[in-house]
Order: C-alpha cells, then sequence, then structure tokens
C-alpha cells in the first residue's frame, strides 16, 4: 500500500477550496496529470480520507426558521441511532455527540417547532433537559493539520507503511500495518461468540 505523500495533501488542500475545481487545474497546480489526480481522489475515498464531496447550502433561503444551537443533555449514556434521528428532521443540519451523553445540534427552524421536532426524532424519556441558543454567526474554515498525511494501523497504532493492508470488515474500512496485525484484529474482534 503506498502511503499517502505531499501530492495527496496538496490535492486536498484545493479540494478543500473548492470541491468542484476540476481536475486537470488541479493537475496543472501540483504538476501531475489529471488522470493521476482522478486516482489518487479514487484511492482517497476508498481509505476514507476523503469522506465524501458535499455542498453547504444557506437554510434560511428553505425555511422561515431562524439558525439554532439546540442543546440537549440526555438521561441515557447511550447516544447510539440518535445522531442519524436527529439528522433526519427536517432543519437540522448537523449533529455532534459528546462523551457525557450530551448532543449538540445547529440547523434552522422556527423556535416553537423545536420541542415537536425533538420529541418526533427521540423518546421523551430520553431526554433530560434542552437549551435553544440563537446563532449570531457561522464561521466553516475546513483545513488540513500540519504534519505528514498518514493511516494507522487499528490493532497496534503504528503508522501503515508499504506493507499496508486494507480491508473492510463489518461495512467498516480498516487499516493495519501488515496482515499479522489484521488476523490479530480479527481474531480479537470478529471471533464468533462460542455457544
Amino acid at each position: 500500500m503506498r502511503s499517502p505523500d505531499e501530492t495527496d495533501l496538496a490535492i486536498l488542500r484545493l479540494l478543500l477550496e473548492d470541491a468542484r475545481r476540476p481536475y486537470n487545474d488541479i493537475a496543472t497546480q501540483v504538476d501531475v496529470s489529471a488522470p493521476t489526480v482522478s486516482d489518487r481522489v479514487n484511492r482517497m475515498s476508498e481509505l476514507d480520507i476523503i469522506e465524501r464531496f458535499t455542498i453547504d447550502l444557506d437554510q434560511s433561503c428553505f425555511t422561515d426558521g431562524v439558525d439554532l444551537l439546540i442543546d440537549l443533555e440526555l438521561r441515557a449514556t447511550s447516544v447510539d441511532g440518535l445522531t442519524e434521528a436527529l439528522v433526519a428532521v427536517d432543519g437540522i443540519e448537523h449533529v455532534f455527540t459528546t462523551t457525557d451523553a450530551r448532543v449538540l445540534a445547529i440547523g434552522s427552524l422556527r423556535s416553537e417547532r423545536v420541542g415537536p421536532a425533538l420529541l418526533e426524532a427521540l423518546d421523551a424519556e430520553q431526554i433530560e433537559s434542552y437549551r435553544v441558543h440563537l446563532l449570531q454567526a457561522r464561521a466553516r474554515d475546513p483545513s488540513i493539520t500540519a504534519g505528514p498525511l498518514t493511516l494507522n494501523c487499528d490493532t497496534c497504532a503504528d503508522t501503515v507503511g508499504e506493507d499496508g493492508v486494507t480491508v473492510s470488515l463489518d461495512d467498516t474500512l480498516h487499516h493495519f500495518c501488515d496482515e499479522s496485525c489484521q488476523k490479530l484484529f480479527e481474531e480479537r474482534n470478529l471471533t464468533a461468540p462460542s455457544s
């Protein structure tokens, strides 16, 4: 497996500036061919370095709601499935979960619609309390932090190098240093329960 390199980082930086940038424009700026850019983008997508291409919408163009931050405190410590349930609510764009059973959601809703929307998405017994904050402004600046772009082994956390293996197990992509780390991971995590 070829590790991501400086050319991959340069391609990612250009895509972060404009995900619709043509590959031939990227190729000119990073001094490779357009097919090479396409191959590298496809490879980074397969490795889950690039998760998706998306657009940002101004929700105020589609709703008469206002931009809100919803801060939910849950009774349950598990938030499994809650993220998907909340993001499915019309007007909610982003949902974040924390390790202390809190859920933060950002969206554009009429304030009187927040309570009913939460009750549509969640069981009322899951909600300890919630607060709604009007957002004054938003800023977003996706960027790549300094340093090398590396994949870490899911078994030992070492950097995955040339002998690395990437496989999909239980619909999740995993990266390993080599086949021995892959085998160890599978033995630890995918062993069938004894009967």
